[in-house]
């Protein structure tokens, strides 16, 4: 089991950047893909990143690719969302989340969530 938790967010005008942290308690972090996913309000929950376990593998929503940028620290248990040229549509609470399957859009597939952290992006 992994505890997931969330930090970095807050308000940025829209152009702006900012980076999301998530630091994992539990010892076999290494063992885990990691995910990023959004939740905008009245929406369903939305992938926008993942990272293998080994780092070695990216993937990005359409949406956010060329403008985030995922990454992971397995020495720290931490993984990142470095988030730049921010637009008012990104607005939404950011959640990390993981699993030991492979990289998945679906947010089914990720076993442990953390309580995310408020972005807002204004324009």
């Amino acid at each position: 089991q992994v505890q997931l938790v969330e930090s970095g967010g807050g308000l940025v005008q829209a152009g702006g950047s900012l980076r999301l942290s998530c630091a994992a308690a539990g010892r076999t972090f290494s063992m885990y893909t990691m995910g990023w996913f959004r939740q905008a309000p009245g929406k369903e929950r939305e992938f926008v990143a993942a990272r293998s376990r080994s780092g070695a593998n990216t993937y990005y929503a359409d949406s956010v690719k060329g403008r985030f940028t995922i990454s992971r620290d397995n020495a720290k248990n931490t993984v990142y969302l470095q988030m730049s040229s921010l637009k008012p549509e990104d607005t939404a609470v950011y959640y990390c989340a993981a699993t030991y399957s492979i990289p998945d859009v679906n947010p089914g597939k990720y076993d442990y969530w953390g309580q995310g952290t408020q972005v807002t992006v204004s324009s």
